[in-house]
């Protein structure tokens, strides 16, 4: 394996890498009443890999994709090279995307501190998975397994829990039981089986135990369901789209962003700390520009009634984001926007991000100012998850 680039800087935190999950998680940690229908990772007749869930093969994970999953270090020329098992998306895991004592040698030779871990398969299954009932039980074992994987860390792996609003009483109580068991934060996608918005009030209960146990609370990219995805131009999916699809990913997220604050949540709960995750940070100074304008217009009556403070201003007290690390013109937003704000992401090990982050990444933070450097870095995810 090629030696992996080194960061020259100390303390600093990918705050928002992934893992491979193992392909028995489910079998080890699914409730007992769940098991028969544990989700897996199968082959098909032509020996493509595809997910399983609730034994059915997946709508959307299929034809091979889960051993694409992991390949970013292979695009950028540090192979890894395992024990075959005859399973592609095991073979292609790249170092530290399934075992935690390789998490942390891969934080060693890249010079970071710590990384605070998403999953992947969760990312993609919870779009198709029909039963909340299920849905609420997978969700329940990939967040035991969370924290079994970063529990010989030294808190260098910072688990964080998934949750889905399809069932707010659910998600509370899960919310409740990762807290204890030592999740650090808890993150929804940006859609929910019933179809309300992500801060519809019937959720403020989720947000409130979030707020109450002072867990950050992240709003991530996922796949859409079948029903949310865009139809303006329907054609223009599947592989041969996946440009298209890829480039406008985090509309979805941006859009239960900006839920939160049409719902007027960050009145009513002033001490939640919402974290917008994997849809760029460059954007946020004309979003925040733009909610402004509305907010003083006749169309933002409504939101002036249940935030006393303009958008901008509740952002900069509640609010973060992650950066992409090859975001060129991030320097000129940060200073506008507040340099406590940001965080950087690698988004290792999905290919859809570049493979040079941590070169990406040293050239970002050479354009910024000493603090803003530090901030970005590392203290300002330190602070928020309380590290």
């Amino acid at each position: 394996m090629n030696p992996l680039p080194r960061l020259d800087h100390p303390g600093a935190i990918d705050a928002d890498g992934h893992l491979l999950e193992p392909p028995d998680l489910w079998d080890r940690y699914i409730d007992p009443k769940y098991r028969d229908r544990a989700m897996h990772v199968r082959k098909d007749d032509e020996g493509r890999e595809y997910v399983e869930i609730d034994n059915r093969p997946s709508k959307l994970v299929r034809h091979g994709m889960p051993g694409g999953l992991g390949l970013m270090d292979r695009l950028g020329g540090f192979v890894y090279e395992r024990e075959p098992t005859g399973s592609p998306y095991v073979d292609n895991a790249p170092l530290g995307a399934m075992d935690p004592a390789e998490r942390i040698e891969r934080l060693d030779r890249e010079g970071l501190e710590r990384c605070v871990l998403y999953p992947t398969l969760g990312v993609l299954w919870v779009a198709e998975c029909e039963d909340e009932e299920l849905t609420q039980a997978y969700l329940r074992a990939y967040n035991r397994f969370i924290v079994d994987f970063c529990s010989d860390s030294r808190g260098r792996l910072v688990p964080i829990a998934q949750l889905s609003l399809g069932d707010p009483e659910a998600a509370e109580a899960e919310l409740r039981r990762a807290a204890a068991a030592g999740v650090r934060g808890v993150w929804v996608p940006p859609f929910t089986s019933t179809r309300k918005g992500v801060a519809h009030p019937d959720h403020d209960r989720v947000f409130a135990a979030a707020a109450e146990l002072g867990l950050p609370f992240g709003i991530h990219p996922a796949f859409d369901p079948l029903w949310a995805r865009q139809t303006r131009f329907s054609e223009m999916r599947g592989a041969s789209h996946s440009f298209f699809e890829n480039v406008i990913a985090g509309d979805a997220v941006r859009h239960a962003f900006t839920s939160f604050f049409q719902y007027g949540t960050f009145a009513k709960l002033p001490d939640l700390q919402l974290i917008v995750l994997e849809c760029g940070a460059s954007w946020i100074g004309y979003w925040l520009d733009r909610m402004d304008a509305i907010y003083e217009s006749p169309q933002g009556l409504a939101v002036r009634a249940r935030l006393e403070q303009k958008p901008s201003d509740v952002f900069k007290r509640q609010c973060w984001i992650s950066a992409d690390p090859d975001e060129t013109t991030l320097a000129g937003v940060i200073p506008v926007v507040g340099e406590d704000r940001f965080f950087w992401a690698s988004d290792f090990p999905h290919p859809d991000h570049p493979p040079d982050y941590i070169a990406n990444l040293s050239t970002l933070v050479s354009k910024l100012s000493e603090s803003a450097r530090r901030g970005l870095l590392g203290e300002n995810c330190a602070r928020v998850y309380g590290l």
